[in-house]
């Protein structure tokens, strides 16, 4: 094999990975990053529909690369009766399964978790979908936008008086993968336990839902639609981005103190003894009167000038970043939060270890059935293909 070998605390895990796209390949990415093998299964001819997807670099797609660093390919037909024995082979030695089919897709394949859960009680069994394996809407398809659509994400993203809008990340695709990893994480954890596995049903919806935080907890309860509000926090005022000179900052003063600080620095004490503005629930219901009165200060200065005093002052704050500053910082580079995977620069990982190293190199993302005949010949189910 080409790729260097991984240490981390999931080494001498196997997983196999039937997942395609983001979702599933997220979260077995972390797991691979994290010294688990993860064989890719992939369809013949055109493999992983993400194959396709820009941006691309050496002919190479960086959405495939990111997600499938470090992971080995093997290409089979799970409706061919002999790909089929390789599949199962793979699964009889695996520690951990993958899939991200739509619910019953496994099951008419015979590789559902039913089946092979009996067949192999320690397998950690992880299905990941739009909807989740039971419930009204199991059946629907589903891709990222989607769910944020239906989860009330969009509903609460966006300026109080413009339309919905999602989100410029895939929240409902990377929240799921994460809610994976942990899940299978924590399965494993309870296999050491128990000596059994367990079938995991994560569903992109549920992952969506649990992350509306502050309007879903308003929704609960008043029973009042929360709606959008921009920048600002459900909850907690000041807590928003404001206009300087020249560009926009963040600022979260988010209790009685930091709310003194923010208001000595910008030299309105008046705001300390306005009784609007006595506590973070009054602040919160006059925070449009509050930001004005705050942007009538900020838009004295620039951005820069009022983020080193704000800083010095102990009141969080920050710019708001494009990608370019963001993902170039000096912070990302001392993190690694940018690695090499086999010569194509993809985003890092964000779980450091102290026990184990964070290597700035990656293994790179396979050819489509790279490790195919390796893999067969390991499987002991040489099928001819490849």
């Amino acid at each position: 094999m080409s790729n260097p070998a991984v240490h981390g605390p999931l080494e001498g895990l196997l997983v196999v990975d039937f997942s395609r796209v983001l979702a599933g390949p997220f979260a077995t990415m972390m797991l691979a990053d994290l010294g688990a093998r993860v064989i890719k299964v992939e369809k013949p001819d055109t493999g992983d529909d993400s194959r396709a997807y820009g941006p691309f670099l050496h002919d190479q797609s960086l959405y495939f690369a990111r997600v499938n660093r470090g992971k080995e390919s093997i290409a089979l037909d799970l409706r061919d009766p002999t790909d089929q024995a390789v599949a199962l082979s793979l699964v009889s030695r695996a520690d951990v399964l993958v899939e991200n089919f739509r619910p019953g897709v496994m099951d008419r394949l015979g590789l559902g978790p039913a089946v092979l859960l009996e067949r192999h009680p320690r397998l950690v069994y992880c299905s990941i979908s739009g909807f989740g394996h039971s419930g009204p809407w199991s059946q629907r398809p589903a891709y990222d936008a989607v769910v944020q659509g239906m989860s009330g994400l969009m509903a609460i993203t966006g300026a109080a008086d413009g339309p919905p809008v999602k989100p410029g990340s895939p929240i409902a695709d990377l929240s799921a993968g994460l809610y994976a990893f942990g899940g299978i994480t924590s399965a494993l954890v309870g296999r050491n336990a128990t000596g059994r596995g367990t079938h995991l049903d994560v569903a992109m919806y549920d992952a969506t839902i649990s992350l509306l935080e502050g309007a879903a907890l308003s929704w609960l309860a008043t029973g009042v639609e929360p709606g959008r509000i921009g920048n600002a926090h459900y909850s907690i005022a000041p807590f928003d981005t404001f206009a300087c000179a020249d560009r926009d900052i963040t600022i979260c003063a988010a209790n009685d103190l930091l709310f003194g600080a923010l208001c000595s620095t910008l030299g309105l004490p008046a705001l300390l003894t306005d009784n609007r503005f006595a506590t973070n629930a009054l602040r919160h219901a006059e925070r449009a009167a509050m930001k004005a009165q705050l942007e009538s200060v900020l838009r004295t200065r620039p951005a820069a000038h009022w983020l080193t005093v704000l800083e010095a002052a102990g009141v969080p704050c920050g710019p708001i970043s494009n990608v370019a500053e963001a993902v170039g910082s000096e912070q990302s580079r001392v993190r690694q939060m940018v690695v090499d995977a086999g010569g194509v620069p993809v985003p890092g990982n964000p779980v450091k270890l102290s026990s184990w190293p964070d290597p700035g190199f990656r293994g790179a993302a396979p050819a489509l059935d790279e490790h195919g005949a390796a893999i067969r010949s390991e499987c002991g189910a040489w099928s001819g293909r490849g």
